[in-house]
């Protein structure tokens, strides 16, 4: 099994460095609140952290309008913190990945300042420029994903910029070479700093298609649906030239070793598996899997995804798994604290690399953010349509003190409600808790080659049940889970090596129940 790259035998932890952990006490994570917790990450069982955004930015969005690629937001730290940080990562045993942003900076970059200085500037074609319409409008149909047009008026040049998200992220043009020589220079600047890889941001946005046609109209949109989803990004993503991008950034993380991209792709399965590349001309290690967050919990559903997607990953790809991120619904918010335990086991059972995101370890739920405290530029563009993601981005809570240890100020976003009682501290030693459960299930998948890296095969079972054999030479497992309200048949036999739930029955499993058996 250790003959088998990290990436693909291992586990990635999310940390959203704005709610980890607060050293400086301005009620906002930072680069030594993590420093300080790395013990605890490494102490789970994971294998890799992914950091969100930590470069100097305006925050407008959080981090991802970066302002310089190549330091730290004072906000976080300082580079030299960054450097202990990853020497702490490091001595521990655990890699660290970095998130880059290639599609769009911050409006307050350098580049953009000088790209929007004159028509005539040296730096005008790294972004993407247009004149406006014949009738004054925007260039085209374009929409943006955080609502409204795709495209800003710069009263100062007459022209429009591009920005597939806020007006303050306006879009690279990596369609130009000088563009694609910086940005390739960034990620070697982190690269020589020691970063072990890197999570891209929406990879499949960065090059759009020649000449800017309309995207065709959406005839399902109605409204109080995100405004985005009125056109089909036909034109605006999911390029061809963009997979030449893809393997010039794989071919220089290749050449420093045994680094690892992920790439943040929303596709359907076929157009997915493409950011694999081929095996002459890879792309990316782990083109994201989001299938477990974007179905309906439903085990029939469920089981044709697993057998779908597994049939669309080609023979030199690796699949992966996640469950949970900075901008999606808790998993214990949306299907409550048992099925939450019963996905905790898929996700770390099924093939492939799991990205497990802080404090679903703990099974916080649902966070109810008044409107007074919303941060997120999405909820406050499209309110109350179900779009807002503060509500997963909510503090880590270690103890039961003031803040819940996260900081000695009031955070920048409230705690989960029963933070009291779900935090660290409280569940940790607890047989019963959450964290129990994930320790466990990181441990049992560390100790086994069958779970970590072999086959799977599906296995019939009954209504609600998803069951599945992992194979490594003569080691076999089998994972079974119940996603439904009552007791179930098990479909096979075996010495139970873990259960969601305490005392596990034979030959039965009972409701919100996973099961893992050795054959």
């Amino acid at each position: 099994m250790s003959e088998r790259p990290w990436w693909e035998r291992g586990v990635v932890y999310q940390v959203y460095p704005r709610s980890f952990q607060d050293s400086d006490g301005d009620g906002v994570g930072d680069l030594p609140g993590i420093t300080a917790r790395v013990d605890y990450i490494a102490a789970l069982g994971v294998d890799a952290i992914w950091l969100s955004p930590i470069f100097p930015s305006p925050m407008a969005d959080f981090g991802y309008d970066v302002a310089d690629y190549c330091g730290v937001a004072p906000l976080f730290g300082t580079l030299a913190d960054f450097d202990r940080l990853i020497a702490k990562v490091h001595a521990a045993g655990l890699k660290l990945l970095l998130d880059f942003v290639p599609n769009h900076s911050s409006d307050r970059h350098p580049w953009f300042v000088e790209s929007r200085s004159s028509r005539h500037s040296p730096k005008r074609d790294w972004y993407i420029w247009r004149d406006p319409a014949p009738d004054g409008g925007p260039p085209n149909n374009w929409i943006s994903d955080f609502g409204g047009s795709a495209w800003e008026w710069d009263e100062a040049t007459g022209q429009c910029y591009l920005h597939a998200f806020l007006p303050q992220q306006p879009d690279l043009n990596w369609r130009n070479p000088e563009l694609r020589a910086a940005m390739t220079d960034v990620l070697r600047f982190w690269f020589d700093r020691g970063v072990d890889g890197f999570r891209i941001d929406v990879l499949w946005h960065i090059v759009k298609a020649e000449g800017l046609p309309d995207n065709p109209l959406n005839p399902v949109w109605r409204v109080g649906m995100n405004e985005r989803d009125r056109v089909l990004q036909r034109h605006s993503t999911d390029q061809p030239e963009a997979h030449a991008i893809a393997a010039e950034f794989r071919a220089l993380a290749d050449g420093y070793g045994d680094r690892a991209l992920i790439g943040e792709i929303f596709l359907p399965n076929d157009r997915l598996a493409q950011w694999y590349g081929t095996p002459d001309r890879p792309e990316v290690h782990l083109p994201f899997n989001f299938a477990l967050m974007e179905n309906p919990w439903n085990a029939a559903v469920l089981r044709q995804v697993i057998a779908d997607y597994e049939a669309s990953i080609p023979s030199h790809g690796w699949p992966n798994w996640v469950i949970g991120s900075h901008d999606a619904p808790r998993i214990a918010g949306r299907v409550g604290e048992g099925q939450a335990r019963v996905a905790a086991m898929l996700l770390l059972t099924l093939r492939g690399t799991p990205t497990l995101y802080q404090g679903d370890e703990l099974g916080i739920g649902l966070v109810e953010v008044s409107s007074d405290r919303v941060q997120d530029p999405r909820e406050l563009r499209q309110p109350g349509i179900g779009l807002g993601r503060d509500p997963s981005r909510t503090p880590m809570a270690w103890e039961g003190s003031a803040h819940a240890g996260f900081s000695s100020a009031h955070p920048w976003l409230p705690l989960h409600p029963d933070w009291p009682s779900r935090n660290v501290a409280a569940q940790d030693g607890d047989p019963g808790s959450m964290l129990t459960l994930y320790r466990a299930l990181l441990r049992l998948r560390r100790g086994s080659a069958a779970l970590s890296v072999g086959s799977l095969t599906l296995v019939e079972a009954a209504d609600d049940v998803i069951a599945y054999e992992r194979r490594h030479g003569d080691e076999r497992v089998l994972v079974a889970v119940n996603l439904g309200p009552h007791p179930r048949p098990l479909p096979g036999k075996g010495r139970v090596l873990l259960s969601t739930l305490t005392n596990a029955e034979t030959g039965v499993l009972r409701p919100d129940e996973g099961l893992i058996l050795a054959q």
